[in-house]
């Protein structure tokens, strides 16, 4: 391969490369993100890039191309830990990561998405809301279960799968108007509701759900999901995952700039 050859849509010789794998990428937040933060600080010389994969053994041949960090995305967050050389003790702790950084030869794998939602989440948070309903159970989720624990906020999943049904689990079919008395936060880590099925929706009892709760869903697009919807029309406080995406951006530019 020839010096400047293009492959992938950019050029190898002259550029920083960065990008994003995962799957239906078209709509996603980094690449535009990433673009416009090169602009402004006038990097001329930085490319990002989507990669959708249809399959992880597509990733090793990613290394190849001059590659300097990568965010990572569903659904690929828990099953990229195998490919790489190293990854953080919190990644480690969490189970997944979304953010892959190449250091002379060495893919590390690192997990922002907790940085992202804690410092998003910070400022909402009064003293009722100290525990939580996190529907899904894929990598975003367990981040933020990592990071509600070190807030000091007590959790349960919420699913619909009998094999991850687990001790501190409910059946999406078991939330009643106890339970949503007693969780006043209800986090979506699920991609129900996401552009373009903007009409799905995680199966909740909405009608138990009052101004005392506070919602947060990880979707940005649409800025206002069906679940955010239901729960304003509750009264209840809502938040999207638009500003725990660019902070979780912001420490995966930190990580890969860190010499």
């Amino acid at each position: 391969m020839n010096p400047g050859q293009s492959v992938w849509g950019f050029s190898l010789h002259l550029y920083m490369n960065f990008g994003l794998i995962g799957r239906s990428l078209s709509h996603s937040f980094s690449k535009t993100y990433f673009e416009q933060k090169f602009k402004t600080l006038e990097l001329k010389d930085c490319s990002y890039q989507n990669f959708d994969l249809n399959d992880l053994s597509e990733f090793t041949s990613l290394s190849k191309y001059n590659l300097k960090g990568l965010n990572v995305t569903a659904p690929y967050k828990e099953y990229i830990i195998p490919y790489l050389d190293t990854i953080s003790e919190e990644a480690k702790s969490i189970g997944a990561v979304n953010c892959i950084k190449f250091m002379n030869g060495i893919t590390e794998g690192y997990n922002t998405d907790v940085y992202g939602f804690k410092q998003s989440i910070k400022p909402f948070l009064e003293p009722i809301h100290n525990r939580a309903l996190i529907f899904g159970t894929g990598g975003s989720s367990k981040a933020v279960a990592y990071a509600l624990k070190q807030i000091g906020v007590d959790y349960y999943f919420v699913t619909s799968s009998v094999s991850k049904k687990t001790e501190n689990t409910f059946f999406y079919s078991e939330l009643n108007e106890i339970i949503l008395s007693q969780f006043l936060l209800l986090i979506n880590c699920t991609p129900l509701g996401m552009h373009p099925l903007v009409n799905d929706c995680v199966q909740l009892p909405f009608q138990y759900v009052t101004d005392k709760h506070l919602a947060y869903d990880l979707i940005y697009n649409p800025s206002e999901t069906l679940f955010l919807k239901q729960c304003k029309q509750k009264n209840a406080v809502t938040i999207n995952g638009y500003s725990m995406l660019q902070l979780q951006a912001e420490k995966s530019w930190e990580i890969w700039m860190k010499p």
